[in-house]
């Protein structure tokens, strides 16, 4: 079994074991969208926003990967959904994604006023979630990775990782003073924090 299919593995014990846990879905997805699983990618993001409905960055994603399973009408729908709540509830980073989206798909962007509590100007917006946060002090942990995780990831984002990769560590039994079981660990980070592949070889080359 490939690491990713363990990872996939371990986070669809982790979702049955908690299928209330929002965050441990968003996880499933990411992997599921790694391993080229789309519809399974959707379902996963779908669980995840219908139990925290205020979660835009999960219509996002299942809207996209909707997409690439050619499943147009569905994901017009969920992509329609998410915008509303991005809109009304001033998440413009997802807002924009979503819009990018519909209009790829040729569906016109409803025009939404935001009903939700106006965000300051300058408020740190959290990349993962899409929501206002706190902006961490220093990086939680030295190198190009820590860096960007500081500049993008709320610590209230950040924290919810901590109490989920503390599962991990009990659940799989991991040793962080291991090589390999360290880089488990820090896969599971990379997902449940947004980062991919792509970005984060694009960090390891800086």
């Amino acid at each position: 079994m490939s690491n990713l299919e363990d990872r996939i593995a371990q986070f669809e014990k982790m979702c049955r074991e908690d299928a209330t846990n929002d965050m441990a879905h968003f996880s499933l997805g990411g992997a599921y969208n790694q391993a080229g699983r789309f519809a399974d990618a959707a379902a996963a993001f779908t669980t995840c926003f219908e139990l925290n409905p205020g979660f835009s960055k999960a219509y996002q994603l299942a809207g996209a990967a909707l997409m690439a399973s050619q499943e147009i009408e569905r994901a017009k729908k969920v992509l329609l959904d998410g915008y509303h709540t991005a809109a009304t509830k001033g998440d413009l980073m997802p807002k924009n994604a979503i819009a990018e989206l519909l209009t790829q798909i040729g569906e016109p962007v409803p025009e939404i006023e935001s009903t939700g509590p106006a965000i300051p100007e300058g408020s740190f917006i959290c990349q993962v979630t899409g929501q206002p946060g706190h902006e961490m002090s220093r990086p939680p942990f030295r190198g190009p990775v820590g860096e960007w995780i500081q500049q993008h990831v709320s610590d209230e984002t950040f924290q919810a990782w901590i109490a989920q990769g503390t599962k991990v560590i009990n659940e799989l039994r991991l040793d962080l003073s291991s090589d390999d079981d360290a880089e488990v660990y820090d896969q599971h980070m990379r997902e449940y924090l947004g980062i991919d592949e792509a970005l984060y070889e694009k960090l390891l080359a800086k």
